[in-house]
């Protein structure tokens, strides 16, 4: 019989760490599952894992936030089989610094938050303008603060550029 010689250069391998348990793998099973998926997250995204086709909103608050930036950003006319959907305040959006047309504003959210997410308090409301490079352009938009009592959520804040005006 032939003798076999030992070599210094073996690796010694755990079992231990060949795998995972199986009560490991079913937790993050459980986990998984537990995670909800609420809506789809705009702007579209391809989705990764579990998401789908398009990323998935996995909280609430978030879910909230995109819907109301989309109300606010939404004109009458603009989403199909629902023509008075939205905010309607692009037409409004030259003229926002003066008082009377930030009032309209408010009461154009005011019906529209009224109307499609009602949970939603509304808590403040400003207008800005920002200036590029030069004076000739600029982003004309707005800043709304809110909260969500029966999610006990406060000081929320969507800001939303209305028109790029150049």
């Amino acid at each position: 019989m032939a003798s076999r010689k030992r070599t210094q250069n073996r690796k010694q391998i755990k079992f231990k760490s060949a795998g995972q348990l199986k009560s490991t793998i079913d937790q993050h099973e459980r986990d998984i599952a537990f995670e909800k998926l609420i809506g789809i997250k705009t702007p579209l995204e391809l989705g990764v894992g579990r998401d789908g086709l398009f990323r998935m909103h996995k909280s609430l608050k978030d879910q909230i936030r995109d819907n109301f930036k989309n109300l606010l950003m939404t004109n009458h006319g603009e989403r199909l089989g629902n023509y008075n959907f939205g905010a309607n305040l692009e037409e409004l959006a030259f003229e926002l610094a003066t008082d009377d047309i930030e009032k309209e504003a408010i009461s154009r959210i005011n019906m529209a938050i009224g109307k499609y997410m009602p949970y939603i308090s509304l808590n403040g409301f400003e207008a800005f303008t920002e200036h590029n490079d030069n004076e000739h352009t600029a982003k004309i938009g707005i800043r709304v603060s809110y909260s969500i009592p029966g999610l006990n959520l406060s000081d929320q804040v969507v800001e939303v550029i209305i028109r790029a005006a150049g």
